[in-house]
């Protein structure tokens, strides 16, 4: 990755740039959303239900739910900013300039991934803030809790640029959020212990790759996490190893691109 981004820096630059630019130049519409969404999440389950629950695997819930809805709004994030420019550059026919371009496609991809690594991490960022308004946050493991959110907003970025490739209009481009993501995050473990479920169901979630995700994070800074540390990440990397692969070949054969 560094020698690519070392012989095509320029282009691989101002593809970054260019996708930072963007989501910062519409901010009302990328990163505040987010930021009212997860106040309302912390008033309501946090302060009103949170109250009543009172722990969760030993900590407070308040404090038990926030990195699940830290990791809700990095996955969400990184995964609508690639699909939603990827498709938009597509439905415009921008996109063709670059194929027709001297870059390979390794440049193309990743300067659209890490524009949503980009978005899902400031956005990490201004809901760590909120939070702070909530509860007291602790890094039990700085290593830990950045790797697993890096490697996180690599995969629905990854996730995005496919979902843009296979999407033929506007409407493609929500499908997989509204019935796929948003359900996964909800069953990820972001406000409950998979402790508290029956073993059937326990069993089941374990097939949740969000699971994973947020008790990486979750253990990263509480130190407390329902999984091992060892499957979140050798998930994480043969997810992302999996779609880099798909999207490489998805652009070399030209899926939704080329007539």
């Amino acid at each position: 990755m560094l020698l690519f981004i070392q012989t095509h820096r320029v282009a691989f630059f101002t593809i970054l740039l260019k996708e930072i630019r963007r989501f910062m130049r519409i901010w009302t519409q990328t990163l505040l959303p987010p930021a009212i969404t997860m106040t309302l999440y912390f008033i309501i389950f946090g302060s009103l239900i949170g109250s009543r629950i009172g722990e969760m695997s030993g900590i407070s819930y308040m404090a038990f739910i926030t990195p699940g809805l830290i990791m809700m709004s990095v996955i969400n994030n990184a995964y609508s900013n690639v699909s939603s420019s990827f498709f938009s550059n597509k439905f415009q026919r921008s996109v063709e300039e670059l194929l027709v371009a001297p870059l390979p496609n390794s440049v193309i991809l990743w300067g659209f991934v890490l524009g949503g690594v980009a978005r899902g991490l400031i956005t990490g960022v201004i809901v760590t803030l909120v939070a702070l308004l909530f509860t007291d946050i602790a890094v039990f493991n700085f290593w830990i809790l950045s790797s697993i959110v890096f490697l996180s907003s690599v995969l629905f970025s990854l996730a995005g640029f496919i979902n843009a490739l296979y999407a033929n209009k506007f409407d493609d481009v929500s499908i997989v959020p509204t019935f796929l993501l948003t359900p996964l995050s909800y069953l990820g473990g972001v406000f409950f212990s998979t402790d508290l479920l029956p073993d059937g169901w326990r069993i089941i979630s374990e097939f949740n790759p969000i699971l994973y995700m947020v008790n990486g994070f979750r253990y990263g800074m509480l130190g407390v996490s329902d999984v091992s540390l060892t499957a979140c990440y050798a998930i994480l990397i043969s997810i992302i190893s999996i779609l880099f692969l798909l999207s490489m070949r998805l652009l070399k054969s030209g899926k939704g691109i080329r007539p």
